[in-house]
């Protein structure tokens, strides 16, 4: 019971709609309305300014960190899915239950029960999850993510490109600079959650390819 809980609520904190309530509050506008439809952060910006775009970063991100947090705490895990000296987690599959976390939360942003499963793309949320997970794998994304986006002046490009990174850089951190005695449930969230960010962004590949992407 208290695993699925812990899914449970996960869920409900990535579907919190941060976006969309900054705008609603500051323009009594529906952010779904505005460029990409989306309710992350580049849509905030294009909509109610730089301020709102990095609150509603710094808050989607905040709420990924913050499902991991909750499922370390009640599963008994120590942080970034170590083995640990200590005690035993409270539930024997206790690092499956907290990848499962780490990818509903992802999950909710994009496929928010308050909006019609209507969200962002994942990518802050994503990178709250993994900080806490796996903060040397997000650093190094994040190198990748300027770069592009500096050379290019696409988000989504960097985001994508970013994302897909990530489970490379996870396994990296997990093998030479912090070891884990079973790296399976931590590369299952960074390939899963990699997906899922790369799944939202269906939208912005075609319009990459066929050249109509909005520029930063």
């Amino acid at each position: 019971m208290r695993p699925a809980l812990v899914i449970i609520i996960a869920y409900l904190l990535g579907s919190i709609p941060f976006g969309y309530l900054i705008v609603r509050a500051k323009q009594g506008a529906d952010i779904r309305q505005t460029g990409s439809g989306g309710t992350g952060a580049t849509n905030v910006s294009r909509r109610a300014g730089k301020l709102a775009g990095l609150l509603t970063l710094i808050l989607d991100a905040l709420k990924g960190a913050a499902a991991v947090l909750m499922a370390m705490l009640v599963l008994g895990l120590p942080p970034f899915m170590e083995g640990g000296h200590g005690a035993p987690p409270l539930h024997p599959s206790a690092q499956w239950w907290m990848a499962a976390a780490a990818l509903a939360v992802i999950f909710g942003h994009i496929l928010p029960v308050w909006l019609g499963f209507c969200g962002g793309k994942g990518v802050a949320t994503g990178v709250g999850v993994f900080l806490m997970l796996a903060p040397l794998a997000v650093g190094l994304a994040a190198v990748i993510f300027g770069l592009l986006v500096w050379l290019t002046r696409y988000v989504s490009l960097g985001s994508i490109v970013a994302a897909a990174t990530i489970p490379l850089f996870v396994w990296l951190q997990s093998v030479f600079i912090r070891p884990v005695a079973d790296p399976a449930p931590l590369m299952t969230a960074a390939i899963a959650g990699a997906l899922l960010i790369i799944f939202a962004h269906r939208a912005n590949i075609g319009r990459l390819i066929h050249g109509t992407e909005h520029k930063f």
